[in-house]
């Protein structure tokens, strides 16, 4: 695999051309981080996620002995007790119950509280024995045929802890205003090594006992652990959480002869992301959907569990129709899902972009000869084969869907590439604005990963201009890309449009770091085109 660029080469060769915490009107005091460093029994903190109208899923693990640390299949098994309540001293206790742990799910605890009120703040906590633990706040999705006026979502993706502190999850712990955040990936990162912060353990993982501890190691963060003790997070993973450019079979960070089987560590990392995450998984299917009213659907993909593997940049293999980044039986779902949807935005939770980026985005039904000539896919040569980009026959099956069926207001929400963007996702860039737009796409950048800048050891804004410039020349689709810098992102769904607002770190350096707001884009409702606007949504 030594062929295949990863992020930071093709990020490289593009350069190269306290106080309470309001929340749905209920508030979590800073008492509920300090809780945390006091209770050992609960060192991990608290978390919910996936919430449904009627359910919400609520995560801790516990220490039940100086032994039970992360990862060392040791202590023993413990009954641990969680209440949720609608109001934060308990006084109004709406559920509770017992739940049985012990190292064979490394002494953490998933619980689905049911029975719950849609639309509606929630506080939760656990007890093992006379500890316990933080509150958390919680909130539930409205009920699926509610009229909803207004969502908003954080949107957040690549948190590499050694490359610097997480002030952009604190962000948005601190707003107020989130119905949840959806996690893109890379929410843990594999490598081993230090930085502004050393990985624990320090080399790189491989076995259970790893991937255990590292995911341990996140959760200890505290603008981490505030954002989970504060508000509901929607997750799916990217490669990250098991090895860079990870396919089905394989990752370009994988080597066999030195660090065996890869079935095996792409099941340990699995299973330690099933353990230490609030996520639903159903036999192990982390791709999955989550209906906000009739205002919005959220469909979360898995684009590393089922894909082909990547093929070389400028590959005409990007065009075998053989190849796929999703697998048959997840587009196949991800297709119905959007035909059949009742609700009127669909929002697709996505790891890697779908928008073309391409060199040169040339009409390939029109110019087919020269590039057969040149080597080059239909579409133009591709860069980043990683992205649907590399998968070009799966991307014309998914956005034929939309056309072909008149699905309007898709939002592609994406991480990975640590970099913000904005684009129209037309059913042929390469005859774009000529071929229609089916659906738009938003790019969170990310929480500290390596950008332009980082890479190329420049200032901000000194290279980045440059190439910025050339992307949205050569590629009319994009509208924005800004590829210097961090933080975090909202997205707010209303029945007259959706709009995300960027907001960027001053430094990812400082854990205190003020995060300023940046630029907004736009989708107005039946247009499946993004427009610039001038300021950023309002207040709570």
């Amino acid at each position: 695999m030594d062929h295949l660029l990863d992020r930071r080469s093709v990020l490289r060769a593009s350069g190269a051309a306290t106080v309470g915490v309001v929340i749905g009107g209920a508030a979590v005091t800073a008492g509920a981080t300090a809780a945390n460093a006091a209770e050992p029994a609960f060192a991990h903190g608290v978390a919910s996620g996936d919430p449904l109208p009627d359910a919400v899923l609520l995560w801790t693990r516990v220490t039940p002995t100086p032994e039970s640390t992360p990862g060392s299949g040791r202590g023993p098994t413990v009954d641990v007790r969680w209440e949720i309540a609608t109001d934060p001293a308990f006084g109004a206790v709406v559920g509770s119950g017992t739940a049985s742990t012990g190292p064979d799910r490394d002494h953490t605890v998933k619980v689905d509280a049911t029975g719950l009120a849609p639309a509606t703040t929630y506080h939760y906590r656990f007890h093992l024995g006379g500890a316990v633990s933080a509150v958390g706040t919680t909130r539930t999705a409205p009920a699926a045929t509610a009229a909803v006026a207004r969502l908003r979502f954080g949107v957040v993706s690549c948190s590499n802890l050694p490359q610097g502190h997480f002030a952009a999850y604190r962000y948005l712990a601190e707003r107020g205003d989130l119905d949840a955040v959806l996690h893109l990936g890379d929410y843990i990162y594999e490598g081993g090594g230090g930085g502004v912060r050393a990985h624990e353990p320090a080399h790189e993982i491989l076995t259970l006992a790893d991937y255990r501890q590292r995911h341990a190691q996140y959760k200890t963060d505290e603008h981490l652990s505030r954002l989970h003790a504060t508000i509901p997070v929607i997750a799916t993973w990217d490669d990250h959480e098991v090895a860079n450019d990870a396919w089905s079979g394989g990752a370009e960070n994988h080597q066999p002869d030195t660090e065996g089987d890869y079935a095996a560590r792409k099941a340990a990392a699995h299973q330690a992301y099933f353990e230490w995450m609030p996520v639903r998984n159903e036999a192990g299917r982390l791709y999955r959907r989550l209906r906000f009213g009739l205002l919005a659907e959220v469909s979360m993909l898995d684009l590393r569990s089922y894909r082909s593997q990547q093929v070389p940049p400028f590959d005409d293999g990007t065009d075998d129709p053989n190849r796929s980044i999703t697998g048959a039986e997840q587009m196949a779902w991800l297709q119905d899902g959007l035909v059949t949807s009742g609700a009127q935005w669909k929002l697709v939770g996505n790891s890697v972009m779908v928008a073309p980026v391409l060199v040169p985005p040339l009409p390939g039904d029109l110019l087919g000869p020269l590039l057969e000539l040149l080597g080059l896919p239909r579409d133009g040569g591709v860069i980043n084969p990683d992205q649907w980009d590399g998968y070009a026959a799966d991307r014309r099956r998914l956005l034929d869907t939309l056309a072909d069926n008149g699905v309007r207001d898709t939002v592609f929400l994406t991480g990975d590439i640590h970099s913000s963007w904005a684009s129209d996702v037309p059913r042929s860039a390469a005859l774009y604005p000529l071929s229609p737009s089916v659906a738009v796409e938003f790019v969170a950048t990310s929480v500290t990963s390596d950008n332009i800048d980082d890479i190329a050891g420049v200032p901000p804004r000194t290279v980045g201009p440059v190439i910025e410039g050339a992307l949205t020349t050569l590629n009319r689709h994009i509208k924005w890309v800004e590829v210097d810098s961090h933080g975090a992102s909202v997205l707010e769904v209303t029945p007259a449009g959706a709009q995300m607002d960027w907001y960027f770190l001053a430094t990812k350096a400082d854990p205190a770091s003020a995060l300023s707001y940046a630029r907004s884009y736009r989708v107005r409702a039946g247009t499946q085109k993004v427009q610039r606007v001038g300021s950023p949504i309002g207040g709570a």
